[in-house]
């Protein structure tokens, strides 16, 4: 057994031929597409746009799609011509699983990887002077999602053919990836060491030793066996010493025990990302007195003696635990001195790792990024820092925590463009940003045929025989609803949208609202039944804009267009008109008294589009036809799988359960189901699942 030090800058070819492989298998090395589809429509020409541009080295591109122009398989495409390591980032986990879900059809001999936030449930810590309340960080990680992150980072560091979709995590700090590639254990059948030993070293990589079950991250001990479940996989190896020698090594089925393979040599990388050598930790130590120190007797010399005693008292015991355990609530706060970075250096982040993959001395030179849905993410990156800055700024200033604890954040946009060399922007409406600074590709050009959907704008008020908007769209909903198709309807705020909802059923029209106080899955939930007929009308604010893949939509309406804003800006008409652009039949009302700025761009806009789109099917003689989409891909899957947990729920009264044998079938069976649900990028499911065993668990227990 031996830690091995991972050189960074030698390929991966050179490292499998050392015989550095988490995986067991054989890996592919260059991306392949898998599609029963070919480029089609403007397709073809932004593939070969982009393509050229990354070639030539442009530092940013946009890609203009409209809404239902298949955008990730344009990427996809050019992904696999530049057979780069390609990071995707989304502004949320839900759109980020379902960019995953994607590439992973599209790929699915590469390494295609889910990285967001792994936490359930995140409060961090802050103090509000106005209240003098200091509120402590909670806290509820998602160990599924945990597994994911390594499994996408362990990718990075032994292949090349990896594509990541991240949320806004990916610029948050994650530990160095030179220490962490330095802790690797190899372990091989025949090398000499003692059970102990072994247990001491996977300790020291942050492994948990446990005597109940085992999950990702820990070790169990029984007899002549060691059973270790790697942070970043499924299975379990089971390594059996005898004599103080690795007699054999086998990967088993976590849950069901059962021998999957033996295997001569296996590569384990450390429990967490956050790696640190005692030396380094030592040194930490040293820097953090130093630190506070000179920041005491700052805070007494401006008078500040209550916060000068709060900082020295909570550092040193944060000192005391970390001497003695390794580790203090809050360690992330210390980043920078266990790291060895100057003040105001960027943290270590995913992009970090795809450093790995540079040919030169430049950061990150040979790995491109997607921007999705840009005119969102974008601002989203941009304005992490500061909201960061402003709660470690308060922290500090009382006596919190020290200085230093503001190099505990997320990346500047400018350190976030500068170590992504070459970007991608993706987006059906780009910002000034994308518009400015890159080259615009525009695929307008639709593979079904289909055109942006016909404008109308009648007023808001009724006068001279004329209803006004509610009357009007009625009765523009009872045509649509009796041709078998759907409508959406955007309102301004949550209250209208839920009134007008619980208007039109009085009225007789079956209809749902949603808004952000709806749960995801309630959501997904209703998305279903809305596809399904369940009921004809959807009410929204601000959801029905990204993201929202609905070809039963024949109408769109947005009440009050010209209320100038963010919810009826230019971008989020266009989004909104959007929604209606996957039906042969689809048109949008815009309800206005007059014509804004906004109304006015966007109108334009879709007409343009309209155009390029008609004279292309007429150039070609397209009959445009309607999108077809199993309603699985709006989350019937979700919720299939959900109804399958309930089902079992409702079938067994666990109540009756007396004997321990059953229960523990039952937790076993559950635990299965959790993996596939986890598996499927389904955490809404899992979360119950992992609830349900817990439950089931207690009660095995009394």
């Amino acid at each position: 057994m031996r830690l091995l030090e991972l050189d960074l800058n030698k390929s991966p070819r050179a490292l499998r031929a050392r015989g550095l492989l988490l995986y067991t298998h054989t890996m592919k090395q260059r991306f392949k597409l898998h599609s029963k589809y070919k480029p089609a429509g403007d397709q073809p020409s932004a593939i070969k746009k982009l393509v050229n541009g990354i070639e030539e080295k442009k530092h940013f591109l946009t890609l203009l799609g409209a809404t239902g122009t298949g955008k990730t398989f344009t990427i996809a495409n050019v992904v696999e011509q530049i057979q780069k390591p390609t990071l995707v980032i989304a502004h949320n986990k839900t759109l980020a699983a379902q960019l995953a879900g994607e590439f992973q059809q599209f790929f699915p001999e590469n390494a295609v990887h889910y990285f967001v936030s792994y936490y359930d449930y995140y409060q961090p810590e802050a103090y509000i002077s106005a209240t003098d309340t200091f509120i402590e960080k909670e806290a509820m990680i998602n160990k599924e999602i945990d597994r994911l992150r390594h499994a996408a980072t362990q990718s990075l560091l032994t292949r090349d053919d990896v594509l990541i979709v991240a949320s806004v995590s990916a610029i948050y700090g994650i530990g160095n990836p030179s220490e962490y590639a330095k802790a690797v254990i190899s372990l091989s059948v025949g090398d000499r060491i003692s059970r102990a030993e072994l247990i001491r070293k996977f300790i020291s990589l942050y492994f948990e030793r446990t005597n109940a079950d085992l999950e990702p991250g820990k070790i169990r001990a029984t007899g002549s066996f060691l059973e270790v479940h790697p942070a970043n996989e499924e299975f379990v190896y089971r390594i059996k010493i005898i004599a103080s020698r690795i007699a054999n090594i086998e990967i088993i089925n976590a849950i069901t025990r059962e021998v999957m393979e033996e295997v001569n040599s296996v590569v384990i990388f450390p429990a967490k990302h956050f790696v640190t050598s005692q030396e380094d930790v030592n040194r930490a130590i040293e820097a953090i007195k130093v630190e506070l120190k000179n920041r005491v007797l700052e805070l007494k010399k401006a008078g500040k003696e209550l916060e000068a005693q709060r900082l020295l008292r909570r550092t040193n015991y944060d000192l005391a635990l970390i001497r003695e355990v390794g580790y203090c609530n809050g360690i992330e706060n210390y980043s920078r001195h266990f790291d060895g970075r100057l003040a105001g250096e960027p943290p270590h982040t995913l992009l970090s790792y795809f450093k790995r993959f540079s040919n030169s001395s430049e950061y990150g030179r040979d790995f491109l990024t997607v921007i999705d849905e840009s005119h969102v993410t974008l601002p989203q990156i941009s304005g992490m820092y500061a909201g960061d800055l402003a709660r470690k700024n308060n922290l500090v200033e009382y006596g919190f925590r020290l200085p230093s604890a503001r190099d505990n954040r997320p990346l500047r946009i400018e350190e976030f463009l500068e170590q992504t060399e070459q970007i991608i922007f993706v987006s059906a409406t780009p910002g000034e940003f994308e518009k400015e600074n890159g080259v615009v590709i525009e695929q307008i050009i639709r593979p079904t045929g289909l055109v942006d959907p016909e404008i109308i704008v009648r007023p808001i008020v009724g006068k001279g025989g004329y209803p006004g908007q509610i009357k009007d769209f009625i009765k523009e909903t009872e045509k649509v609803v009796k041709s078998g198709a759907r409508v959406l309807v955007t309102t301004l705020t949550k209250k209208m949208a839920e009134d007008l909802s619980e208007f039109l059923t009085e009225k007789g029209i079956r209809a749902e609202y949603i808004h952000s106080e709806i749960k995801t899955f309630e959501r997904v939930e209703i998305m279903r039944d809305f596809r399904r007929g369940e009921f004809d009308v959807l009410v929204g604010v601000n959801l029905l804009r990204e993201g929202l893949d609905l070809p039963e939509v024949e109408l769109v309406a947005i009440l009050d267009a010209d209320k100038e804003g963010f919810l009826r800006s230019e971008t989020s008409l266009i989004q909104t008109i959007g929604r209606a652009a996957r039906n042969v039949s689809g048109k949008v009302i815009l309800y206005a008294d007059i014509i804004t700025k906004s109304m006015k761009s966007a109108i334009n806009e879709t007409n343009r589009r309209r155009k390029i789109q008609n004279a292309y099917n007429k150039k070609h003689n397209i009959t445009p036809r309607t999108i077809k989409k199993e309603i699985y891909d709006v989350g019937e899957g979700l919720a299939l799988s959900r109804d399958k947990t309930i089902k079992k729920l409702v079938a067994l009264d666990t109540s009756v359960i007396t004997k321990k044998s059953e229960l523990k079938k039952l937790i076993k069976d559950k635990r299965i189901d959790m993996k596939e649900a986890a598996k499927n990028l389904d955490f809404e499911t899992a979360a119950l699942l992992r609830d349900e065993i817990y439950e089931l668990e207690l009660k095995l227990k009394t």
